[in-house]
């Protein structure tokens, strides 16, 4: 019997609870802007009237949190657990969404031994790219419905997981496209049993509930958001993260820290955000030079992973800042890998914020063994900044970006703007005018440091 799809109808309220929201924010937004303007010599410059706006709209967020169906995939600590999870929800055929390199690499195997030995039928699909596409999507999707599937595996990295999500969104909305799901809310429709199997400890996609896809045809990348896409369960398996090389150990996991504190520093946190956060940060300072250093050390692989998954989980809700948004746009232009450019990229973004998050990274840097109540704000900050940086060091993690050109930075810095403002919930708002100088710092660091060493 093919698992159950049915319809979220309550998220059509929560849809316009969610719009009425943002309506009456801006509505105060234009008041504010207007008692300012009317009053001698306190005259608004547009870029604050876009600060009152960006302000309003990361309140409207922030407002409906509550209101809106967040959840947390079950975790199971090993693909031998999912034939049980597969039968309980009476489904009959699974599609693995992977990608060559995790095939070559034996990644699979376990899981499809474990699934034959349940007999339970299973298709693999393992053309999936890096960014994975459109035609990834239906390609899949075909095999989806030739084979008869009704529960999908998602395996390897963020572009497999994103790839699973797109093609269970395309098997419960057959009569839209991809384009059409693009956005937020707009795929209203519980997906077939979804599982995520992360391959390294650091994208949190098991958690979330956007998918990223890129047109084939026009390159054109955009995310599906809607809260259907967050997997049922996250298999935690340390086992798959094993053959990480140190190098792609060390950038996913500082990736996993970015979400962390990026989720913590913002103005949108929640006490289950927080928590999570400060989880992720804890086991990430006690276990990345473990997993960096020792490999096959099952427990820092299955702390990290688990890590992880608290950031992804904190990230989800309370979003990410300046940091993501201008790894994205070098990650777009120059292919910069994701985690090697927020490695880059946080102890710098954090040094501008300033004084204004000192507080907030106090407790980081107590979750992290820095410090302690005691220990002056201002000194904490010092002290997580400065351990981040240590920590790239010691990972041999160097700016890579010496492909940036100076003609590049203005069209870059308005991609990253474009990303963050409204919807990033940052402690302090920067516009793209702003955003250039961390293009300016890479291609500073860059004649500084010379030819990377990877």
């Amino acid at each position: 019997m093919p698992c159950p799809v049915y319809s979220f109808e309550y998220q059509n309220i929560l849809t316009f609870l969610f719009y009425l929201v943002i309506f009456f924010s801006e509505v105060t937004a234009v008041r504010q802007s207007a008692k300012q303007q009317a009053a001698p010599g306190k005259e608004l410059s547009m870029n604050t009237l876009r600060k009152i706006y960006c302000r309003a709209f990361q309140k409207a967020f922030h407002i409906a949190i509550p209101f809106l169906p967040y959840r947390k995939p079950k975790i199971a600590g090993s693909v031998r657990e999912l034939p049980e999870i597969i039968m309980r929800h009476k489904c009959t055929h699974v599609l693995i969404i992977t990608d060559g390199g995790i095939m070559k690499l034996g990644l699979t195997r376990r899981l499809e031994k474990a699934l034959k030995e349940a007999g339970i039928p299973y298709t693999i699909y393992d053309k999936t790219v890096a960014n994975p596409t459109t035609v990834n999507v239906r390609e899949a999707l075909e095999l989806y419905h030739k084979e008869g599937c009704d529960a999908i595996i998602g395996f390897g990295g963020g572009s497999s997981m994103d790839c699973a999500k797109a093609v269970g969104a395309c098997a419960v909305k057959p009569n839209q496209s991809l384009a059409q799901m693009k956005g937020i809310l707009k795929v209203h429709k519980k997906l077939p049993l979804l599982m995520a199997v992360p391959t390294t400890a650091g994208t949190g996609s098991e958690t979330t509930l956007a998918a990223v896809i890129t047109d084939a045809d026009t390159r054109y990348k955009y995310a599906i958001n809607d809260f259907p896409l967050i997997p049922r369960y996250a298999v935690l398996d340390p086992k798959v993260t094993l053959s990480l090389p140190p190098f792609i150990t060390a950038t996913t996991g500082m990736d996993a820290l970015t979400h962390a504190v990026e989720a913590y520093i913002g103005n949108s946190t929640t006490i289950d955000t927080r928590r999570d956060a400060l989880k992720a940060v804890k086991l990430i300072f006690e276990n990345i030079d473990i997993a960096y250093e020792h490999g096959d050390n099952i427990q820092a692989r299955r702390n990290m992973l688990h890590a992880s998954f608290y950031a992804g989980c904190a990230f989800t809700k309370s979003y990410v800042g300046y940091v993501h948004a201008v790894a994205h746009s070098l990650g777009g232009q120059y292919n910069v890998p994701h985690g090697l450019a927020n490695a880059i990229l946080l102890p710098l973004v954090l040094r501008e914020y300033g004084s204004c998050i000192d507080k907030k990274l106090h407790r980081l840097a107590i979750a992290a063994g820095l410090a302690d109540k005691n220990t002056p704000d201002h000194e904490a900050a010092e002290l997580f900044i400065r351990a981040i940086e240590e920590m790239k060091e010691r990972f041999g993690i160097v700016n890579i970006v010496k492909e940036i050109q100076e003609t590049d930075i203005p069209k870059l810095a308005h991609y990253a703007d474009k990303e963050a403002n409204p919807l990033y919930p940052v402690p302090k708002l920067m516009d793209a005018s702003e955003l250039e100088k961390f293009y300016y710092m890479l291609m500073s660091l860059t004649s500084e440091k010379g030819d990377c060493v990877l």
